[in-house]
This record gives structure tokens, sequence and C-alpha cells, in this order.
């Protein structure tokens, strides 16, 4: 049994990896579209960005995601163990076909799903948390599209007497500020979400190692108010190594065929969305840092004409973030009744 928790753990620090190559996207497309770094610049930056975010963020998205949309009296090994399978499926899915969906959504959707397939509708908490995720699949793209068109409209002002040419180059520095922030932002938040789905493992299976020392002592965790160390520094590791391997798929998507960039647009599109996520994470809010860069893209291109915009691309992108908590937590409720029917594992 404590193989099988230790098995779980590395499949959660493996969909941290998978999180990092597809939503690599988000931090990098617009860099890399704007043609201000090479792609392989770009994942460099991103991810020692990513990984930083290690030593300034919180962990109320942790905490949210392990013990805010389910039971934990439902939680057990099985549950998680589905979860993850569910979450990383889809992930892999829209990976292939380009698709920028929300890993975040997954996870959640995963869990939830797992925990239907057990015990029904009474697993779920429809509390506040539920109420804070569903309302941010709309409102964090129209903030994001919000500080995007915003920022923009400032610089145009400020900038409405310099030449073209020397806007570009201005911005072409800027834009390594912005695109760090971005990526830090996005490590804060998504990292977050893998260091709450071990610590409802571990919370759920604590009396297995229950007064055991050495390295299985480090995985006795008796509540969600304290995440160890090591699980903190892994999913930031974890996040980051994926974000080397980049999502080139999801990146061209984001960085060209929404609407076409400059320097000064990638500035505004980064920072209007790194700032929404980060007001995210301050309030424990497991937000979709795909949802909110897209949207600020969206606004950045809106500036020009409503014509920049690609909207039947958007719109696609849009029913993928609907369909991804259903179709997710479909997965996982078959990956959860596959464990516990045919493979006969323990839960408890």
């Amino acid at each position: 049994m404590i193989t099988y928790i230790v098995v779980i753990i590395a499949v959660a620090f493996a969909f941290d990896f998978v999180n990092g190559f597809h939503d690599s996207a988000n931090s990098i497309a617009t860099v890399v579209g704007t043609r201000v770094l090479t792609p392989f610049k770009a994942v460099l930056w991103a991810a020692a960005f990513n990984f930083l975010a290690a030593f300034i963020s919180g962990t109320a998205v942790a905490k949210a995601v392990g013990s805010g949309f389910i039971d934990v009296n439902m939680l057990d090994a099985n549950v998680v163990f589905g979860a993850l399978l569910g979450a990383i499926a889809w992930n892999l899915i829209t990976w292939v076909y380009g698709i920028p969906s929300s890993s975040s959504h997954a996870l959640i959707g995963g869990i939830t799903g797992a925990a239907l397939a057990k015990a029904g509708t009474s697993a779920v908490t429809w509390g506040h948390k539920w109420t804070e995720t569903l309302a941010a699949i709309v409102v964090s793209p129209m903030l994001g599209a919000f500080m995007g068109f915003s920022l923009m409209v400032v610089v145009y002002w400020v900038f409405q007497r310099t030449s073209p040419a020397r806007v570009n180059r201005v911005f072409r520095g800027a834009q390594l500020a912005s695109s760090g922030f971005l990526s830090l932002a996005h490590g804060s938040n998504d990292a977050q979400k893998t260091m709450g789905i071990i610590m409802a493992l571990l919370v759920s299976t604590q009396h297995l190692f229950q007064g055991r020392g050495g390295i299985l002592g480090n995985l006795h965790v008796t509540s969600f108010d304290h995440i160890p160390y090591w699980i903190e520094m892994g999913a930031y590791l974890a996040i980051s190594l994926g974000t080397l391997f980049g999502g080139w798929r999801i990146v061209h998507t984001m960085g060209s065929r929404i609407t076409r960039l400059r320097p000064v647009g990638g500035f505004c599109a980064e920072t209007g969305g790194a700032l929404v996520i980060y007001l995210a994470s301050h309030f424990g809010i497991p937000v979709s840092t795909t949802h909110t860069i897209t949207g600020s893209i969206v606004g950045v291109g809106a500036t020009n004409r409503l014509s920049a915009v690609r909207w039947g691309i958007a719109g696609r992108i849009v029913w993928a973030w609907i369909v991804t908590i259903p179709a997710s937590g479909l997965m996982a409720a078959a990956a959860y009744l596959l464990v516990d029917k045919v493979l006969h594992l323990p839960g408890k």
C-alpha cells in the first residue's frame, strides 16, 4: 500500500510536468510570437521564473484544490489516482490538437469525477470555491481582456508622438520583463494545484505513516495547515522542467492564430494577464492561466479593430474551456472505476 501511495505521488509530479509543457504557451507564446525571443530562449526564461515563484508565493490555491471542492472524508488513494489519470489524459488530448485548455480545471474536474464515481453527489461540496471557480471561467478572460485593452490604450496615449520604430525597440526590452512576470504568476498559481492534490492524498492516508521515521516519516501529514517543503519544491521543479519542453502546438495558436502581436501588444497582454492571475492567487482561487492570457491577447487585438481578432478560433477555444471540467471528470471517473474495480488496488 505504501508503494502505491509513492507511485501516486510520482504521478502527481508527472501531472505537474505535463501541466508545465501544456501551459508553457501561456508564458511564452506572446514573446515568441513577437520574435523578441527564440523558442529555446523563451522556455529557459519561463522555466526560471516558474521556479522562482516557489520562493515568493503562498499556498492558498493548494489548500483550495485539496479541500475546497469535495468532501475530504470521501478522499482516498484511488480517488486521487483516478483524478490525476483523468486530468493527464485530457491535457494530452488537448495538447495533441493544439487546444489551449485549462490544466487547473482538468484537475478540478478530475478529482470531482473520481469522487462522484465513488460516492455520488454527496461527495461534492457545492460551496464558495465552486462558485469562485465556475465564475472565473467567465470572469478571468473578461478581466484579462479588459486589462490588455486598457494597457494598450494607455500605451497608445503615452507614446502617441513617438515613432513606431522607437516604440517597437522600447517594448522589445520591456516584453522580457512582462514575460518573466507572467511566468512568475503562472508558477505561483499552477504549481500549487499539484501541491493540493498531494496534500489531499497524504491527509487521507495519514494513518499509514503515523509513527514512522526516515523518509516515510515525511509522508505523515495530518492537515492542510502546513505543506511540507519537499512537496512545494517538487511541484515547482516539475512544472519548471515541463515548461522547458514546451507545448509548441499551443504556442502557435496562442502566439499568432488568435491575433497578430507586436512587442507592445505582447507586453500589454502578458502584464494584464499576470496581474489578474496574481489577484486570483492572493484570494486562493485556482484560476486558469490559459483563460486569462487568452483574454488578454483578445483585448490587445481588439484595440486595433474587432476584425483583428480571429473570433472563430477564439470561439473554439471557449468551447474547450466549457467542456474541460466535465470531460476530464468523465475520464477520471472511468479511471477510478478501473483502478477500484478491475485492478483491486486498496483505497484507504
